[in-house]
């Protein structure tokens, strides 16, 4: 099974987060964020771009797959989680193409998706991932990465993340990657 790795950067600060991509072989970061700021330093968009181009690392913002505002102050003002993740899934179900990209990409490209939660069961990023993953049930695994865990795809397995698929290919999602 491929991975798909999801993390989320609450609680860590530029250098942490990155330092774990090349801890685990990370070769493509697909931010999902509706709005890809942060008051975090180096963790908006032209900065975390500029540190995952120096460690070799390429970044996409995929704003189709973010989590519209209308959603997030639902939430905020008290939507249940399991009530939003029903309404997502419908939303992301009129992203079929840009679905479909990621999942390429996740079976040529060692991805993480990045979203601001640590938490996968607070955070779309985890229903995005469903999504992905869905279209290849036999080969793509969701493996959420959380701050001061070992990093396994499935703590049922027991296993490290495997090495990552080197193949040879260009991706259409955005521009060719």
């Amino acid at each position: 099974m491929t991975p798909l790795c999801t993390s989320g950067y609450q609680g860590q600060d530029a250098a942490t987060w990155s330092a774990r991509l090349l801890a685990h072989g990370i070769e493509v970061v697909v931010d999902v964020r509706n709005l890809p700021l942060s008051r975090k330093k180096g963790l908006s968009e032209s900065q975390l771009r500029a540190l995952l181009s120096e460690r070799g690392i390429k970044y996409l913002h995929v704003k189709e797959l973010g989590n519209p505002k209308v959603y997030r102050d639902a939430l905020r003002d008290g939507l249940d989680f399991e009530e939003f993740a029903r309404i997502f899934r419908g939303h992301l179900e009129t992203k079929t193409a840009t679905l479909e990209e990621l999942s390429d990409l996740a079976m040529s490209h060692r991805v993480r998706i990045l979203c601001y939660e640590e938490n996968p069961k607070a955070c779309h990023r985890s229903l995005v991932a469903e999504s992905v993953a869905r279209r290849r049930p036999d080969a793509i695994e969701v493996v959420h990465l959380q701050h001061g865990q070992r990093e396994r795809p499935n703590p049922d397995h027991g296993q490290d993340l495997p090495e990552p698929q080197r193949q040879v290919r260009r991706d259409r999602m955005h521009g060719g990657y």
